[in-house]
């Protein structure tokens, strides 16, 4: 089978790793030609870690996302939310019918693209979310990509009629768990929970050091665990009014495989979290402009409290951190962010909404 990857930062060029050594034809899409360029020379994608060690070369690499389109059977868009709006565009605009999994589908993402599509005025189509990227990855200074985890389990979920994506994951991706229906996949979006605590709290040694400490290990301390168990509680809250039971973070993050097993055994949400060695290198954003500030409060804290208030649940903590983060960060950031009107809420109060992602 040919499979587009829509994306060539370190998720999408892990996914290409894995489904390419499982044997599939992968046609891989950036919009950024340079990307292309320096993450994927003479065609090939070098890489190391849990996947092995090597490199691969995928069937096509391309900038005309029609002509990816036209080749494969299924559609994996690996991408940061931040760009999730200016594809889901493209995609309704070229009447895309192929199955689409979000890897991730972050918070609010297959709402995302089915606003997109409904205004556009273009047939949906099958569509699926997961709750994480399914890879913890970073691409080097020489364009290899360093795959430090593997996800053992992410939840996953459909929009109606979305059955055949839902089904595309499964088998191209070993450890999808699904679930009923596309809020509890986003609310079990872990990234959700833990970035924006220990980068807003840790804003001011961002900017003294230009991030130079270790995000998972130094800047996780019993203060910000605090901040993100409270924030944690109001997730699950928020879930409850929807109708779905989700694990704490802690026990998500032990599935998919991110922390120190005996201490999430034990409940050591910190001591978890810093014994974790899928992120223990990983160093603390070097500004603002970091994806844990532009896509985590925009594109996850945002949709959050949107859905919240949908919900009438109080999230005092998220919406502190939200005010927070955004007045620290400046600009416009929250003004583009997923919000109410961009998820398709405005218009829908809460049983309107389940009775819609429901199939």
């Amino acid at each position: 089978m040919t499979v587009a990857v829509l994306g060539a930062g370190a998720g999408g060029l892990s996914a290409i790793v894995e489904l390419s050594l499982a044997g599939h034809d992968v046609a891989l899409w950036n919009r950024n030609p340079e990307t292309l360029v320096s993450h994927c020379p003479a065609g090939e994608i070098h890489y190391r870690g849990v996947l092995g060690e090597g490199s691969v070369s995928p069937a096509m690499v391309t900038t005309d996302l029609e002509k990816a389109l036209n080749a494969a059977e299924v559609v994996v868009i690996c991408l940061p939310s931040l760009v999730h709006g200016q594809l889901f565009a493209d995609l309704a605009n070229l009447r895309c019918t192929t199955p689409v999994i979000l890897n991730p589908g972050h918070t609010g993402g297959a709402l995302h693209l089915r606003r997109v599509f409904t205004q556009s005025g273009a047939a949906l189509p099958p569509v699926s979310e997961f709750s994480t990227l399914t890879y913890v990855a970073r691409v080097d200074p020489q364009g290899r990509v360093n795959t430090t985890n593997r996800a053992r389990q992410v939840r996953a979920a459909c929009l109606p009629g979305g059955n055949r994506a839902l089904e595309w994951g499964r088998q191209l991706f070993p450890g999808v768990s699904e679930v009923s229906d596309v809020l509890a996949s986003s609310l079990s979006n872990v990234n959700l929970v833990l970035h924006p605590p220990g980068a807003i709290l840790g804003a001011a040694w961002v900017e003294a050091t230009s991030g130079d400490f270790t995000f998972y290990v130094q800047g996780m301390t019993p203060g910000v665990g605090r901040v993100m168990q409270a924030l944690d509680s109001e997730r699950l809250a928020v879930a409850k009014a929807f109708g779905h039971v989700l694990p704490p973070l802690l026990q998500e993050m032990a599935a998919i495989g991110t922390v120190d097993s005996a201490a999430a055994t034990e409940g050591a949400l910190v001591t978890a979290i810093r014994g974790g060695t899928a992120n223990s290198s990983i160093s603390a954003p070097n500004s603002f402009n970091h994806r844990y500030y532009q896509e985590d409060l925009a594109f996850g804290l945002l949709p959050f409290v949107a859905l919240a208030r949908l919900a009438r649940v109080p999230v005092p903590v998220a919406s502190a951190l939200l005010q927070l983060g955004g007045t620290a960060v400046g600009g416009q950031i929250l003004t583009n962010g997923l919000d109410s009107e961009r998820l398709g809420l405005d218009d829908l109060d809460l049983q309107s909404l389940l009775a819609s992602v429901r199939n």
